[in-house]
């Protein structure tokens, strides 16, 4: 198992957001964490990458306790964060913005400028371009091309579809599931469940701070009663 987050509960400030929350990652599943917007999705990515650290719980990366730890040596472990509103330098190029995270690794990194760009041929194309003149989904693909840059074992990706035209979101669809056969392992939160169901082993439901529902992708893609009660808008 290659995440194990147990029993959180988070707040900001005073409010409670997140109560009792547990999920797992196997190595080499995406996993799927739906819900409404709202929901505490982004919380629950959040607190795993120690933005905003669970006061209650443990979370696990690879059987190491990371619970509080600093959102960088997070990083450092080997978990990417692709965060909901994709959050690219807007002044810098795409090269600048991939060259400013690119994290060395003691063995061969398999990631670097020249694989990401063989992954994402249309960002090798806009190499010189700020990235604040890119389309939403061009910096969708940067977003994910930079967490790459850190040589991730793991990565957490929050609403990658959200604002994307339907050619796009296919076109990204079928990347994160190229990731996943380049052997990285994923939690991936989304509000598209059309979209998410064609990429996830397993799910959870998320409402209201709670995990309500957790079973196989087959398993939800049965119950429809689940996905009315707890996804429909």
């Amino acid at each position: 198992m290659i995440l194990e987050v147990e029993n959180i509960h988070t707040y900001y400030g005073l409010s409670h957001i997140l109560f009792d929350v547990s999920l797992n990652v196997n190595s080499g599943e995406i996993v799927l964490l739906l819900g409404r917007n709202g929901a505490g999705k982004s919380t629950t990515m959040r607190s795993i990458m120690g933005l905003t650290p669970p006061r209650q719980g443990s979370i696990r990366f690879k059987g190491e306790t990371i619970t509080g730890k600093k959102p960088y040596l997070i990083a450092r472990r080997g978990i990417g964060y692709v965060p909901d509103n994709r959050r690219v330098f807007a002044d810098l190029t795409v090269g600048e913005n991939l060259e400013i995270s690119e994290r060395k690794t003691k063995n061969n990194a398999r990631w670097n400028k020249k694989k990401v760009y063989e992954f994402f041929p249309a960002l090798k194309e806009i190499d010189s371009r700020k990235a604040g003149f890119l389309s939403g989904g061009e910096q969708q693909m940067l977003a994910i091309a930079r967490a790459l840059m850190t040589n991730p074992e793991f990565l957490l990706l929050d609403e990658p579809t959200e604002g994307l035209a339907p050619l796009i979101v296919k076109a990204l669809e079928d990347q994160i599931l190229k990731l996943r056969d380049a052997g990285i392992s994923i939690l991936l939160a989304e509000q598209n469940v059309k979209s998410a169901l064609k990429l996830g082993d397993r799910g959870y439901i998320i409402d209201d701070g709670k995990i309500v529902y957790h079973g196989d992708i087959n398993d939800l893609k049965k119950n429809e009663d689940i996905r009315k009660k707890y996804l429909m808008v």
